[in-house]
């Protein structure tokens, strides 16, 4: 029975002592490295997958905001009081409207109240309000 106990121990101590075991166990190392390996750069993968949606989010955060602001001032009633004024040339009851005409010839300065001519349509808004702020007088044909 000793022989039997000394022969499995011999066979068990060669088997782990062989060259055999340990192409076994380089094999199982690198199978487990790899393993490792696509594990760690799938993980890599997906944290710059979620730093990038974080960074999108936050750009697309404001651009809501700026959206809504946007959105604020163009439902605002200055914004509708800003575009007759620009667009349609309306004035606000009580004020004074003044119009340019350059025609290029004899031009006098004559300033104009509360009348609307068909030769202010040719000025832009910005030169009028720049005109009506300086108190330029504004040129108007004869």
């Amino acid at each position: 029975m000793i022989g039997k106990n000394t022969e499995k121990v011999g066979i068990k101590k060669r088997f782990f002592g062989s060259r055999l075991f340990l192409f076994i166990m380089f094999g199982l190392a690198v199978v487990v490295a790899v393993g490792y390996a696509r594990a760690y750069y799938q993980d890599y993968k997906i944290k710059q997958e979620i730093k990038n949606l974080q960074d999108e989010v936050s750009s697309l955060k404001k651009k809501k905001i700026n959206t809504i602001d946007i959105l604020k001032y163009v439902s605002s009633t200055a914004y509708v009081e800003d575009q007759a004024r620009t667009e349609l040339n309306m004035k606000k009851p009580g004020e004074n409207v003044v119009f340019v005409n350059n025609s290029g010839e004899d031009t006098k300065s004559n300033t104009t109240q509360d009348n609307i001519s068909n030769s202010g349509q040719f000025i832009s808004n910005r030169l009028k309000w720049l005109y009506y702020f300086i108190h330029k007088p504004l040129l108007k044909e004869e």
